[in-house]
């Protein structure tokens, strides 16, 4: 199977989630949630096999891999309200864990390998891996190659040979396809891949003709999903140039009708989807400013401190910054306390484009219609990201994250102050060319410092270029090529500065001890914190 042109609201904006990480925790979730599909019963014991080579033995405790494959194998969606509990839901599962560091040149920084055993005995093994935001890649199944990217519903039978080529087209006829995957020893897996689940007399009637050891059905676990003969007219600002019905358009709408080519929905439908990210942002400030209390993390919450001299003051006058600086805070102290936000690009970036847009927004008096459109504009400028980058700070550091965030809140603040397409391209371009090589170095493990910092750096980095471009300022390298060539950087970049825990800030002795501090329950080690 190929994989789908990148989706503003799989790929870009989303999922709604809890957790410190998208790549750890959503896509663990998802991950796990395939992995208990595939079980399809009670999972009695599963080994966790991680590549020390990798991102994951140094970070999958603290930085929420643990919490999002857990929970994934106890059937909870990324945004479920019990996941501050998965530990002790866990235990209570009777499901085993096994966790096993074994060097076996995994081929990406997030492989995950799992071996299931259900009640009887019976094993499963699944390779997955995180690209980034919260999207995955099945991989293997039981050491065939399948690839999937979650956007399917999959119905797969074991079988000893491949299927004729009758019942292959019959199913092609009520799905979007089939696929066979053959084994090394004999045999294989068929593959029918749908937007719906397949329905039970299909299921009888496979196993009936086939005489198939065994069927399982795996949920789509991507709010988007794919179709057959799924095309796009464009994935590249470069193309996009190259419709005519774009040119006089901005990002916005350029965006929304690519979403509807790519998702097959319509404008309207969109448009309350992105309302609903709407209300998950606001929300988030909202409840982030009132203060938020939660004992495990590093920093505590300083939001409503920060409201408090700025309406007394106390800070240097600086309105639409200083407003910047308030929702950014809010959205990533709600992350931090494992409450519901929007990994936008990612749950580590989460504050940047959201807080950015919509302070400005609200500055300017915007509504929501107008804001949701200029999402989509940050929306379409991810999706270019996406398709040649990466938003994985495993790959790319915090470039590939806030860098990410920056450029995408850049076009969507030139569009709300009225700025026309090619200004909205400039201030993106620029935006992403100014982060280039942040690395990724979280103190204590976690995903809060300096990711807050950045976070706010980043979207006043937005605002900034949004201002140059409007102003005529030239970005010189066009979009595309700056998307490349950060894709050139992330791959240069040594693995320490790579969200590893291996080196930068991670790696200081004041790092140590509050991460030490943590483990004990002693507290954060903040000098301001009264925990």
């Amino acid at each position: 199977m190929q994989s789908s042109p990148p989706s503003i609201f799989n790929d870009v904006l989303g999922p709604v989630m809890r957790g410190p990480s998208s790549s750890h925790s959503a896509a663990a979730n998802r991950i796990g949630r395939l992995a208990r599909d595939l079980v399809a019963g009670p999972i009695k014991k599963v080994v966790v096999r991680y590549d020390p080579n990798g991102s994951l033995v140094t970070t999958h405790k603290d930085q929420g891999t643990d919490l999002g494959l857990y929970s994934g194998l106890l059937g909870w969606t990324p945004e479920d309200s019990r996941i501050p509990g998965y530990e002790s839901a866990l235990e209570k599962s009777g499901i085993e864990i096994d966790l096993r560091y074994e060097s076996y040149d995994a081929p990406h920084p997030n492989f995950y390998r799992l071996e299931l055993f259900d009640g009887s005995g019976q094993e499963f093994r699944l390779d997955a891996v995180s690209t980034g935001g919260g999207m995955i890649e099945l991989r293997a199944i039981d050491g065939i190659e399948l690839l999937s990217g979650g956007d399917f519903y999959h119905t797969l039978a074991w079988l000893e040979k491949e299927p004729e080529a009758v019942l292959v087209e019959e199913f092609d006829t009520v799905a979007e396809g089939t696929s066979w995957h053959p084994a090394a020893n004999g045999g294989g897996i068929f593959n029918v891949f749908s937007r719906d689940p397949l329905d039970d007399s299909f299921v009888e009637k496979l196993q009936a003709q086939t005489g198939c050891r065994q069927v399982r059905q795996l949920q789509a676990v991507l709010p988007v999903l794919s179709r057959r003969g799924l095309k796009v007219s464009f994935q590249r600002a470069g193309e996009m140039l190259e419709q005519s019905a774009l040119l006089d358009q901005s990002l916005g709408i350029c965006g929304l009708r690519y979403e509807a080519e790519r998702s097959g929905l319509d404008e309207e439908q969109l448009r309350a989807m992105m309302d609903d990210l709407v209300s998950v942002f606001e929300a988030a400030v909202k409840t982030g400013l009132a203060g938020t209390d939660y004992a495990d993390r590093v920093l505590p919450s300083q939001s409503p401190g920060f409201q408090r001299a700025e309406e007394a003051g106390t800070l240097v006058p600086a309105n639409i910054n200083n407003q910047i600086i308030r929702y950014v805070s809010a959205i990533m102290e709600v992350k931090s306390s494992l409450g519901v936000i929007v990994a936008a690009p990612t749950a580590g970036s989460c504050g940047a484009m959201p807080g950015a847009v919509l302070a400005v927004g609200h500055a300017m008096g915007k509504n929501r219609r107008e804001i949701g459109e200029a999402l989509f504009a940050a929306g379409l400028i991810g999706v270019f990201i996406a398709r040649d980058a990466t938003f994985a700070a495993e790959e790319g550091g915090c470039m590939a994250e806030t860098g990410s965030g920056a450029s995408m809140a850049a076009a969507a603040i030139t569009q709300m102050a009225g700025g026309n397409q090619a200004q909205q391209l400039a201030a993106a371009s620029m935006a992403l060319q100014n982060a280039f090589g942040l690395v990724c170095d979280p103190v204590a493990n976690r995903v809060e410092a300096p990711c807050l910092g950045k976070n706010i750096m980043a979207a006043t980095n937005a605002l900034s270029c949004a201002n140059m471009a409007l102003a005529g300022y030239d970005p010189l390298i066009p979009m595309d090529e700056v998307v490349a060539s950060m894709n050139e950087v992330a791959h240069q970049m040594p693995r320490e500065l790579r969200c590893t825990n291996l080196g930068g800030l991670a790696i200081t002795p004041t790092s140590k001890k509050i991460a030490e501090q943590l483990k004990s329950g002693a507290g954060c080690g903040s000098r301001k914190c009264a925990c």
